[in-house]
């Protein structure tokens, strides 16, 4: 496998982005522009693993598979590389590279202390733009940069045997807009995504060749979110699985992708979810940020959105790497990550009598990972008060109630069920609670 490499280099200082804009300077004046070969300053350390690329080195891979949009791959991986580790796909911004995006961000270094793989696809296209635009784009097998990206994934997991359930996007600027497209796109392949000033998935898309959108840029592209959910479902037709968590950053000045996106991103993804656009929580985790959490509270909700005050389009700062991977799950901090939707299944059966009732409540985990430690959140009908219960602890006993795992049951394998159940008095309605939802996350009925 032909590659060439080069040693994990000190930090340069962060680059003032110019982003699309200077994108679209160079969509005018077709500039051809590069993306600029690593070079190999010093021997790499050689992995002993067949096939594997010099280890604390960036390294350029070729021939790693269908690439109908010739991008190119650069690969970090770590000295102390995990068993099955995990894989995060790092996405540059217009003008961009992927050693640009290397040396601009600290993921490699990240990857030294927690043992994950960096993947840096690199675009060669004059505008050194990803598409995001294209009908080919926009399609799972389309034959556009998504494409590309996944062959690429599909070579560091057969090549590292990666954890398929552990493979992450993030992206600057257009690399944000391709993070929103790559989990639209193959959202069996990501469990999760952090887009820096971008725009929801289908919001760029255009039919005349062109690379830009200058509706979708300014901020004047609304939809429900039914209709942006529909657009992301739409890329991968009849995919039922769960759906990757996705967190979004954008600055209220930015004047490249404007801050109108944020909200639309919002309501496409916790439409995707399955949950509200009401926030579970806000907080402010530094001065002029403004935090907002959907479908659940802790470091993973299914949706988490920050929004910086008086910041513009070039938001990214050292330490921001971090966040993203307690997000991600990555860092070794935090909650267990918490079921995705279609990941659980409740089935409810009420015996009502006059002024009460029984449910007996069987709730199925059927995701592919262990739920530890579980809370299942529903809302009584009106004038129902739970009197007592089994198999859980129920909080407060009326209105949005909250059943707790007890000491017996916090553990749900893959396809397991337990079962809990209530009793509650009711002043003329029996019914059953409407929704489920477990840790945050809506379940399936039934």
């Amino acid at each position: 496998m032909p590659a060439t490499a080069r040693p994990a280099a000190r930090r340069r200082p962060w680059p003032a982005l110019l982003g699309l804009v200077a994108a679209l300077l160079s969509l005018l004046t077709a500039t051809a522009l590069t993306a600029p070969a690593a070079v190999a300053d010093e021997p790499a350390r050689e992995s002993g693993r067949a096939g594997a690329v010099p280890a604390a080195a960036l390294t350029e891979v070729t021939n790693f598979g269908t690439n109908p949009s010739n991008l190119r791959m650069y690969l970090y991986v770590p000295e102390s590389v995990t068993p099955k580790p995990a894989v995060v796909v790092a996405v540059h911004w217009c003008t961009g590279s992927g050693p640009d995006m290397y040396n601009g961000t600290e993921y490699d270094t990240l990857a030294d202390r927690y043992g994950f793989i960096v993947l840096y696809p690199s675009v060669t296209r004059s505008s050194k733009c990803f598409d995001v635009s294209s009908p080919q784009a926009l399609r799972r097998g389309g034959g556009s940069d998504p494409v590309g990206v996944k062959s690429m994934i599909d070579w560091v997991t057969r090549t590292y045997d990666a954890d398929t359930s552990r493979v992450f996007a993030t992206g600057i600027s257009s690399g944000a807009m391709m993070t929103n497209v790559l989990l639209g796109v193959y959202p069996d392949v990501f469990a999760a995504g952090a887009a820096f000033s971008g725009v929801p998935f289908g919001c760029f898309a255009t039919t005349d060749g062109s690379e830009w959108n200058s509706a979708c840029s300014g901020g004047t592209i609304t939809r429900t979110p039914k209709e942006w959910g529909d657009l992301a479902r739409g890329a991968y037709p009849g995919y039922t699985g769960p759906r990757p968590r996705m967190q979004i950053w954008h600055g209220t000045q930015d004047d490249v992708l404007r801050y109108p996106n944020f909200g639309e991103q919002i309501k496409q993804w916790t439409n995707v979810q399955g949950v509200s656009q009401t926030p579970t929580g806000t907080d402010t985790p530094q001065s002029g940020w403004i935090r907002t959490r959907y479908g659940g509270t802790g470091d993973r909700p299914p949706v988490e959105a920050v929004s910086l005050q008086g910041v513009g389009h070039n938001l990214y700062a050292q330490g921001m790497a971090s966040r993203v991977l307690t997000f991600f799950g990555l860092d070794g901090s935090g909650p267990a990550p918490q079921p995705q939707p279609g990941a659980c299944r409740v089935k409810v059966s009420v015996n009502a009598w006059n002024a009460g009732l029984t449910a007996s409540v069987t709730l199925t985990n059927t995701g592919t990972t262990t739920v530890d430690g579980w809370k299942l959140a529903f809302t009584l009908p009106a004038g129902q008060t739970v009197t007592g219960g089994w198999g859980a602890t129920y909080t407060p006993s009326s209105g949005s109630v909250t059943a707790a795992n007890v000491a017996y049951n916090g553990t749900i394998a893959p396809g397991a069920s337990v079962s809990i159940g209530y009793q509650a008095n009711h002043g003329g309605d029996s019914a059953a609670p409407a929704a489920f939802t477990l840790n945050g996350t809506a379940c399936a009925a039934g």
